[in-house]
């Protein structure tokens, strides 16, 4: 399997972030549905300056792979995937996901990234263990990471309030053995 083969799919492939992407990136920062599911922090639009810092973060280092989501028809950059806070002596790592372009979400780009970032990460990186979390009210992503095999793992409960009402937050992870099943 080449690197290339690792990294793209069907759909979607997962590239480097450029300079050039944090347009975009900063875009998706005005979309409040988008800022909610992604973040327990308010809703509030980050400057492209901040972008281009977080972009610049996420390629340094060995703890954090930071992806560009694009379409193989035209490249188009519609989302990021970011395998985080890796601890090698435990081979676990932290996953994020975000579809930024409203077009894109709930039409299989999010879940063919997954697949091609759980490939890398288990296959690539040799980690034993992915973890992340989501928000009780993001019914769409708990059922994709359920249907790629995540296990609910514990719950923070009513970690947060959203227009008066609280909210859970659950922690999923998946193990090695499980995806290679």
């Amino acid at each position: 399997m080449t690197i290339s083969a690792l990294l793209e799919g069907t759909h979607v492939r997962l590239s480097a972030l450029s300079p050039a992407d944090t347009a975009a990136i900063t875009r998706w920062q005005h979309d409040s549905e988008y800022l909610r599911l992604l973040d327990a922090h308010p809703a509030y639009p980050k400057t492209e300056q901040q972008i281009a810092e977080w972009v610049r973060e996420g390629q340094r280092g060995r703890e954090n792979f930071l992806f560009g989501i694009r379409t193989c028809l035209d490249d188009e950059l519609i989302g990021f995937l970011e395998l985080g806070e890796v601890l090698w002596t435990h081979r676990n790592a932290w996953l994020a996901i975000g579809i930024g372009e409203m077009a894109f979400r709930g039409r299989g780009y999010g879940s063919e990234a997954m697949r091609l970032g759980l490939d890398f990460a288990f296959r690539e990186l040799n980690l034993h263990r992915i973890q992340l979390t989501v928000f009780s009210y993001n019914r769409p992503a708990i059922h994709l990471y359920e249907k790629l095999g995540f296990q609910r793992e514990g719950v923070y409960r009513q970690y947060m309030e959203r227009d008066g009402q609280r909210f859970d937050m659950y922690l999923y992870g998946i193990l090695r053995p499980e995806w290679v099943a």
